[in-house]
């Protein structure tokens, strides 16, 4: 068995699909709308494989901070590769105005990775 997707609701669908399109390379499929429930979507696909991200808008969905701790989703996880790329990565996002929360760092269970705050405040871990 393998993870086929996670599912991530927002508020701005086109932000957030831009954001890893531009950041992390990511293909998306065209955009899904069911008419009679609102629902947007798309589902996004990284190099490499592994699971895909789906991002959806619905006008009623209530939303909490993703930034804080919170039940359920806490962040995504994207592996760039090497320490190199987890420092470049960083500063791009950076760069593109996106807040980092804990620079690059070796952490207590053997990772190499930064998190940064992407659209909407959703945490967004990139690790080697």
């Amino acid at each position: 068995m393998r993870i086929d997707h996670v599912a991530l609701y927002c508020r701005d669908l086109e932000e957030m699909r831009q954001f890893f399109v531009e950041q992390f390379g990511a293909e998306s499929n065209a955009q899904y709308h069911n008419p009679r429930t609102g629902l947007r979507t798309y589902i996004l696909t990284f190099a490499g494989g592994g699971a895909r991200l789906e991002i959806m808008e619905r006008p009623e969905v209530k939303r909490v901070d993703p930034s804080e701790n919170n039940i359920g989703y806490t962040h995504i996880s994207i592996s760039v590769g090497s320490r190199e790329g987890v420092d470049e990565k960083m500063r791009e996002i950076e760069d593109a105005g996106y807040r980092v929360v804990s620079g690059a760092r070796m952490t207590g269970d053997g990772y190499y990775e930064s998190c940064v705050l992407g659209p909407e405040g959703i945490q967004i871990e990139i690790t080697e």
